[in-house]
């Protein structure tokens, strides 16, 4: 059995009384959740749940026989000394002289119950013992059970003394395309902890997409952007989402509207128009763009950072750059995208492969931000980075990657004279 204490639970008993009564809701799984604390004066107060803990809430079978107790530190120690070993318990006398007042004497059926030890770490500083814990108490003795609290902090704050959290919870990247890499993607980033994200992207999720796609056929019919705004606003609530049905192209007025709010924008839309489209107003914005794609037919993986900078160049130029040294321009492969129908030719990449990608595709972004904020640690080894999905050892320089998993960071090349994006207008 595991019990979920929910935070306003906690928060009762760490503040109230000496001892109380708990409603508590259970289900099949063995799995009980606190669902109101009451206080010995009588007063009840319920008690707040996850979305998760509230589906058990509806569908569990109410158990009234639970209570709490404030005890002593030590009774904290011999629980975590008895618990894992399979039986073993304390005399009832034994947990009784250890709580400060209210014990109720277990009937012919036990009842559970939650003890909360204060000033648990200055009495014994070196045991690592949680200051909430959970019994089942019965005639014979009090049984450990496990049990999880809930924290006052869930979410990205979390890990705030270990990752630049407030950073990037400042930044706003926008991202263009929800499809198999853009779904992914945008997982991605906000699992970084990015605080605000907009996703551009004009097409329904169908059948076929949910092969290689994040979000689950419930989302059919619905508009993409639309599917992965739910879906992140429960996963990620520490990212703010916008959804936009809108095509890069056709609405590039409106886009060009809403870059200069953005820090960052991440492509990974199909199709060379749509790449180009993006690369082109966000050069002219003066926002750094991440494009990410496969190539070959899903055998490579790319990433493309142009940042608008003199000496880095456009797309157009970054690929006619390659073609006159003696590499391939792999662009024309993408013309018309991948997935179905009579505009697209059959995408032959597994997901796990394009997410692979999508998850490089938003380090790239992450990267990228807080090295301009200041965090050289995130410095990238290039501009362009090459991942192979699936060894293709006779491709043209530089996608010759000879092994599954090998990457491969180039550097960027300058701008083309007379490049209508990269030249100052």
């Amino acid at each position: 059995m595991l019990i979920l204490v929910p935070h306003h639970a906690a928060a009762t008993i760490r503040q109230a009384g000496p001892w109380g009564g708990m409603t508590l809701r259970g289900n099949h799984e063995g799995l009980t959740v606190i669902r109101g604390v009451s206080t010995r004066d009588g007063a009840t107060f319920p008690v707040n749940t996850s979305p998760g803990q509230n589906l058990i809430a509806a569908n569990g079978d109410v158990r009234a026989s639970g209570y709490w107790y404030r005890v002593a530190p030590v009774l904290h120690v011999y629980w975590r000394q008895v618990s894992g070993r399979l039986g073993a318990g304390l005399p009832l006398p034994a947990f009784q002289e250890h709580l400060t007042s209210g014990y109720k004497k277990p009937g012919p059926n036990p009842y559970l119950a939650l003890t909360y030890a204060p000033n648990l770490t200055e009495a014994f500083p070196d045991h690592d013992v949680p200051d909430i814990v959970a019994w089942r108490v019965e005639r014979d003795g009090a049984y450990p059970l496990n049990c999880l609290v809930e924290p006052s902090t869930t979410g990205i704050s979390q890990i705030q003394d270990h990752w630049p959290v407030k950073d990037l919870q400042t930044a706003q990247v926008m991202l263009v395309g929800a499809g198999s890499i853009g779904s992914a993607t945008a997982h991605a980033l906000a699992g970084y902890g990015i605080g605000h994200l907009t996703l551009v992207d004009p097409d329904r999720l169908s059948w076929h997409n949910l092969v290689r796609h994040t979000t689950n056929h419930r989302h059919v019919g619905r508009p993409k952007v639309t599917a992965l705004a739910e879906e992140l606003a429960e996963l990620r609530p520490d990212t703010t989402v916008t959804p936009l049905v809108l095509n890069v192209i056709d609405d590039a007025d409106r886009i060009r509207t809403l870059l200069p709010q953005s820090d960052l924008v991440l492509c990974t839309a199909d199709g060379v128009a749509a790449r180009r489209v993006t690369g082109h107003l966000a050069r002219r914005a003066g926002v750094p763009a991440v494009m990410a794609c496969v190539l070959q037919d899903g055998a490579l993986g790319e990433i493309l950072r142009l940042r608008p900078w003199p000496q880095h160049g456009c797309l157009t130029c970054r690929r006619q750059t390659l073609a006159e040294h003696g590499g391939i321009d792999p662009e024309p492969a993408l013309d018309a995208g991948y997935g179905t129908g009579t505009r697209h030719r059959p995408m032959t990449a597994v997901g796990p492969d394009l997410h692979l990608v999508a998850h490089l595709a938003a380090k790239t972004a992450v990267a990228t931000l807080l090295e301009r904020l200041g965090h050289p640690d995130q410095r990238l080894p290039g501009e362009q980075g090459l991942i192979s999905l699936r060894r293709q050892p006779d491709c043209a320089p530089p996608f010759d990657l000879n092994r599954t998993g090998e990457t491969r960071w180039l550097p960027a090349t300058p701008p083309r004279p007379g490049c209508p994006t990269c030249e100052t207008p």
